[in-house]
C-alpha cells in the first residue's frame, strides 16, 4: 500500500473509533482525507512513508516465494515468428489504401486522429465500394488458411512454402511463355 493509503486507513479507524454508528459517505471521507494530507508537513508523513516501504518489503518476500495454486507460474505464450499473418478486415484494407492520403493533407496527424477519420469515412462510403473491400478480405482468408493448413502440418516451415509457392507461378508464367512461343 502507499502511504497516502496507510494515511486513509488510519483516518478510517478514527473516524470509526470517534463515531462507531454513523456511516460514511465517502466523497466527503476522501476530501477530508485529501485536506488533512496536503496540510501535514514532510515530517508528519514520514510515518507513514515508512509504513508503505515495510510492506512494500513485506509483499517483495512474498511474492519470491509464492506459486499459484496450480503450481507453477503461469508463462506468456509467444507467438511464433513462423506463423502466418491473420487475415485483414475490410476496414484494414480500407485503411491501408486511405492512410497515405489523410496523413499527405495533414501529416501533422497523430495515429488516434488519421483512425477517427478514417473510421468517420468508412462508415459514410457506399455499400458497393465497402464490397470490394469484403472481396480482398475474403482473398486474404483464404490464404491465410492455405498458409495454416501448411503450418499445422508442420512438414516444411512457412517462409520455405511461401518461397516455393512464389517459384511456381514463375515457373507457370514461363511455361505459358513458351507455350505462346510455340504456337
Amino acid at each position: 500500500m502507499s502511504a497516502y493509503a496507510f494515511f486513509v486507513q488510519l483516518c478510517r479507524e478514527e473516524h470509526k473509533r470517534k463515531h462507531p454508528n454513523q456511516s460514511v459517505v465517502f466523497a466527503e471521507f476522501s476530501k477530508k482525507c485529501a485536506e488533512r494530507w496536503r496540510a501535514m508537513n514532510d515530517k508528519e508523513k514520514k510515518r507513514f512513508y515508512d509504513m508503505a516501504e515495510q510492506d512494500k518489503k513485506r509483499h517483495e518476500a512474498e511474492m519470491a516465494s509464492y506459486v499459484p495454486i496450480g503450481g507453477q507460474k503461469r508463462k506468456k505464450n509467444k507467438k511464433d515468428p513462423n506463423a502466418p499473418k491473420r487475415a485483414l478486415s475490410a476496414f484494414f484494407f480500407f485503411c491501408a489504401d486511405e492512410r497515405a492520403g489523410v496523413k499527405e493533407k495533414d501529416p501533422t496527424l497523430s495515429v488516434g486522429e488519421v483512425a477517427k477519420i478514417l473510421g468517420a469515412r468508412w462508415s459514410q462510403i457506399p455499400q458497393q465500394n465497402k464490397d470490394l473491400y469484403e472481396r480482398r478480405t475474403m482473398m486474404d482468408k483464404e490464404r491465410y488458411e492455405r498458409e495454416m493448413a501448411v503450418y499445422r502440418d508442420g512438414s516444411k516451415k512457412l517462409k520455405t512454402v511461401q518461397v516455393m509457392t512464389h517459384q511456381t507461378v514463375e515457373e507457370d508464367d514461363e511455361e505459358e511463355e513458351e507455350e505462346e512461343e510455340d504456337d
